[in-house]
Parts: C-alpha cells; sequence; structure tokens
C-alpha cells in the first residue's frame, strides 16, 4: 500500500502532509472535499458516492489516494488500470471511468488513467495537486505499467472558441501566449500533452473538449 509523509509550505511556514491509501473510514471527509470544491450549483449528484468509493477501495485500493493534512483529508486524486493502444484517444469521460466506477478496472492493462483528482479550496495555496500526482506516477513505476493518461478540462477555451479552433488554442497554451487553468496544471505536474477530444465531458466552459495528457514511465521507454 501507499504512504509517504512530506512537507509543503504555507506561505513561508513547512507544513507536513500525508499521502496515504483511502479506505471506508475516510468516505465522509471524501465527500465533504468534494462538496467543498464543488459547491452549488454544482449537481450533487456528480459528487462521490459511497458506491463510486467502495469500488475504489476494493477494484484497485492502489489507485485510490488521499493528503492529510493536520488530520484532515485535503484531497484525493482516484484512477483506474485500462488498456490503451495508440489510436484509442478518442473516448469520453464516462466511458473510460465507467461514470467513476471504475467496474472496467483491467488489471492487466498497460495505462493508469486518472479518474479524479480533486483539492479542498482551502489547501490549494500548499501546492498538493502536483503532490498527488507525483503519487499517481510512483504508481505507475511501482506497478510496472506504460505510462499515466487522463483528460483534463480546458476552461479557458470558451472565451477565445470564436476566433480559434481547438487546436489553436492548445498550441497558444503550449508557447505560453494563453494560460489554461487546467492544461497549464498539469504541464507544471510534468504531464505532456496527446490531443485534444470532443465531447469527452459535459462542460460548458470547454466546449465539451477534454485535452488527454500523458506522462510515461521512464523506465519503459
Amino acid at each position: 500500500m501507499f504512504y509517504k509523509e512530506i512537507y509543503v509550505y504555507d506561505n513561508n511556514k513547512p507544513v507536513k502532509a500525508t499521502f496515504r491509501n483511502y479506505t471506508r473510514d475516510d468516505f465522509d471527509q471524501l465527500i465533504r472535499v468534494q462538496q467543498e470544491a464543488f459547491p452549488p450549483p454544482f449537481p450533487e449528484e456528480l459528487w462521490w458516492n459511497e458506491e463510486q468509493l467502495t469500488n475504489h477501495i476494493s477494484l484497485f485500493p492502489e489507485g485510490a489516494i488521499c493528503v492529510e493534512v493536520g488530520g484532515r483529508i485535503a484531497g484525493s486524486i482516484t484512477g483506474l488500470i485500462v488498456e490503451m493502444k495508440k489510436g484509442d484517444e478518442e473516448h469520453s469521460w464516462a466511458d473510460i471511468t465507467d461514470n467513476g466506477y471504475i467496474r472496467n478496472h483491467d488489471p492487466d492493462g498497460n495505462t493508469l488513467y486518472i479518474v479524479d483528482i480533486c483539492i479542498s479550496p482551502a489547501y490549494r495555496k500548499l501546492g498538493l495537486g502536483k503532490w498527488m500526482m507525483q503519487c499517481m506516477y510512483e504508481t505507475v513505476v511501482h506497478l510496472g505499467l506504460d505510462r499515466l493518461l487522463g483528460g483534463g478540462r480546458m476552461p479557458g477555451y470558451h472565451a477565445f472558441s470564436a476566433q480559434m479552433s481547438i487546436d489553436q488554442y492548445v498550441e497558444k497554451v503550449l508557447d505560453g501566449e494563453l494560460r489554461d487553468p487546467v492544461v497549464s496544471f498539469l504541464l507544471r505536474c510534468g504531464r505532456t500533452p496527446v490531443k485534444p477530444v470532443a465531447n469527452y465531458l459535459e462542460d460548458e466552459e470547454s466546449l465539451n473538449y477534454g485535452m488527454l495528457m500523458e506522462w510515461k514511465n521512464p523506465f519503459k521507454v
């Protein structure tokens, strides 16, 4: 199982953060984090529910990681393993993750697919999202998988969609001319672009696009 402690900085103050696999005892806190991160009018039926969380810890516990700060869960990241080959990039979040229930988890697959990453707003200045992604990279190496893959929202695209295509928008983000809150964050986490995918998720700001981004296992290049 996964467990590590590091120090993160709250302004200039070091704060201990504990990263570990989440368990059934954490369900209430995990749902609370979702509520804090996605308050109404975000649909509450899209928050984690107990059935989904039960599947996460029973089907693929290695891919169910949370972070604790001061004894309180501050965020979580969840994944599943799928078999993906080049050319399999056209998919939706709902299909590839089984709507977050991960009943399609394939222990013999080659790719760790990120289902969700969520940080409570009160803890976002600590840089925990980047460290949680690092935990998943370590899981990829530990399990001998080829890569980590996942789709990110592109909430900045709606402001430029009348002026440029999605490919042009991505190019400008990669050139540093524009900043996208999610894509730029994933770049800072070490992810590299694969391609934008249409109809990836229902999201008006992204015009339903998702940006597939990967991290390749450096020991299996």
